[in-house]
């Protein structure tokens, strides 16, 4: 697989957004150029699982970013050695930050990879490949460059509710490189996310429903919109995608909690990690979220998010998802026991699972006052039934948004959750609580600085 990784890092060289030095060494036997990656059906495969690949990095989709967000807010207490990590949970971020700029880096060489795939597989010169297959293949590198531009976006702008779509957000990069260097400026939000809604929605056509949850599908581009939607406040369009993927019957709400690191209906879109393809650094799901000594022991529940789970007694996401063990301060404390294979850091990535639909589709329904294919309050109770708690007569937007948080934790929604609704990353009393609020210069990354200094176009984010 190192010769067909090479195309897309070929590709994150050009835009100069990227340190790829190190990945030109490689000895010519094991470079495959551009010309032979995209000369038949089988050449192209290999490239477009390339990108899959690249998206397997623990900066991409396997755990290292959306676990930042939940130790940045209130669910996650942090206590690892890493100076860049304590940085962002003590607010202290400078842009020389070098997990930040390995985020930045690795995002944008998926972006890279799928540029490729997306321009050059409609060209490919072979019989045997028919125009559907190439369709396909174009389609899930959009929903690829999709996924990760979702993600990214939201780390470097300041939300639509605080900012506005006129907030600059990161580079739109959507050609390869053809060996003329360019310099692009940052986007605003507004067009990366009319972006992603352009490409999901030019890909549903030609995407399989979703019997395989391993690649991209309808029903995960579905549900990818209905995500993008809901922070955008398109309370009908979110309610109507969040239904679509749940009316799917390739997807059943799991009736336990076993289906983590499983191919279970409960998954809409999951990377499947092994020992010797998946999580690449111990910074990932698995290493930082399982105690000592069979991973890190960096990132246990916050006392706060402890406190919500018991709020009601017999709450089965904690008893079944947590487990006691040692932090790396030599503490007692509690663990998600959601990724625990820290050893080969193997456990599967839940990228996108049909339980977000439900409580997506709950949330936009409560705020657009409709009832797209049930109520909230059926929705919310369908997941507090699974997690052994009693049915609620009715519910608001905080009961919704606090189910939200104790179903998704330690999976990466939280600070997007609190600051897409104006709240405050930390709860009162928690440190740092005045700079998490919305708005605030260290609630979103700052641009690298080997970035500003590469291209001379890239402006700052304020307070960096």
């Amino acid at each position: 697989m190192k010769s067909l990784k090479y195309i897309a890092k070929i590709a994150c060289a050009s835009l100069l957004l990227v340190a790829c030095d190190n990945e030109l060494d490689l000895a010519p036997e094991d470079i495959l150029t551009q010309e032979v990656a995209f000369s038949n059906e089988t050449t192209t495969l290999g490239v477009l699982t390339g990108v899959y690949s690249t998206a397997q990095q623990d900066d991409v989709l396997n755990g290292t970013n959306q676990l930042m967000g939940d130790w940045m807010a209130d669910n996650i207490d942090f206590v690892g050695s890493f100076p860049t990590f304590n940085e962002i949970r003590l607010y202290t971020t400078l842009s020389d930050n070098g997990s930040i700029a390995a985020v930045w880096d690795d995002n944008y060489e998926a972006i890279g990879g799928a540029n490729l795939v997306i321009k050059n597989a409609p060209l490919v010169d072979d019989p045997n490949f028919t125009e559907e297959e190439k369709a396909n293949v174009v389609a899930q590198a959009k929903f690829l460059r999709a996924l990760v531009y979702y993600n990214i976006s939201n780390w470097w702008a300041q939300p639509l509710q605080v900012a506005g779509a006129g907030t600059l957000s990161v580079p739109l990069v959507t050609e390869p490189f053809e060996g003329e260097v360019s310099f692009p400026e940052r986007a605003t939000l507004g067009a990366v996310q009319a972006q992603i809604e352009q490409d999901l929605l030019e890909a549903i056509p030609a995407l399989a429903d979703g019997g395989d949850r391993t690649i991209a599908s309808k029903g995960a581009a579905e549900a990818l919109l209905a995500r993008l939607y809901l922070i955008q406040e398109r309370w009908a369009e979110a309610a109507d995608y969040a239904n679509r993927v749940i009316q799917n019957p390739n997807y059943t709400l799991a009736s336990n909690y076993d289906f983590y690191n499983t191919l279970d209906a409960e998954h809409v879109f999951t990377l499947v990690n092994t020992a010797a393809d998946g999580q690449d650094s111990g910074q990932g799901w698995s290493g930082l979220t399982s105690p000592v000594p069979t991973g890190r022991g960096d990132a246990p529940y916050s006392d706060n998010l402890i406190a919500t789970f018991a709020e009601e007694a017999g709450d089965l996401r904690y008893s079944e998802l947590t487990v006691i063990g040692t932090d790396a301060l030599g503490a007692e404390r509690p663990f998600s026991s959601k990724f625990p294979e820290a050893i080969n850091n193997s456990d599967n990535a839940p990228v996108i699972r049909i339980t977000e639909m439900y409580l997506t589709r709950a949330e936009a329904n409560f705020r657009g006052g409709t009832s797209v294919g049930d109520t909230p309050v059926n929705d919310i109770n369908a997941l507090r039934a699974r997690a052994g708690l009693t049915a609620l007569g009715s519910v608001d937007l905080d009961q919704i948004l606090n189910e939200r948080r104790k179903e998704l934790c330690f999976e990466g929604f939280r600070r997007m959750d609190l600051l897409r609704n104006e709240l405050n990353l930390r709860r009162p009393g928690m440190p740092n609580e005045a700079a998490s609020a919305p708005g605030q210069p260290k609630t979103i990354f700052p641009i690298p600085v080997l970035q500003r200094d590469l291209n001379p176009n890239m402006e700052q984010n304020p307070g960096y």
